[in-house]
């Protein structure tokens, strides 16, 4: 782990959880929205959003946010976190997200865990040996 990475496992940013929870008990209404997420800008602003569920599929939290966030001028997120509706408290991104995430933000921090062994985690921490998108992107020539 790099420093930065070492630092993050130690602790995790309790502001950005409250700011999920806050977001999902207020905003997660019936089955179409379930699931909230909070990132902290580089900026240090706080972006909020929640999943859009669709039987077809529909972006998770996380991607919303994602959106969200450039949407504000927010290009550079640091940390992220996401909390089901109901109190479920943190639930870890899926694989589709883990991977847009690393290709988007190859540095952010991801909050996992629940009571005493909630902390931070580098993104590559959770999607080992993995796909790096921009590693195989030909080179326009």
């Amino acid at each position: 782990m790099t420093d930065v990475a070492d630092k993050r496992a130690h602790r995790y940013d309790a502001e950005l959880v409250r700011a999920a929870e806050d977001v999902a008990r207020a905003r997660c209404r019936g089955d179409n929205h379930t699931m909230a997420a909070a990132a902290r800008a580089r900026d240090g602003r706080i972006i909020t959003a929640v999943n859009a569920y669709h039987f077809t599929g529909g972006p998770c939290a996380e991607l919303v946010l994602i959106g969200t966030a450039a949407a504000q001028g927010a290009y550079e997120l640091d940390t992220v976190v996401a909390v089901g509706d109901r109190d479920r408290g943190i639930v870890p991104p899926c694989g589709r997200c883990r991977q847009v995430l690393l290709d988007y933000f190859p540095a952010i921090g991801v909050i996992v865990g629940e009571g005493e062994r909630v902390r931070t985690v580098a993104i590559a921490d959770l999607l080992p040996e993995t796909y790096v998108w921009a590693d195989h992107q030909l080179e326009a020539g």
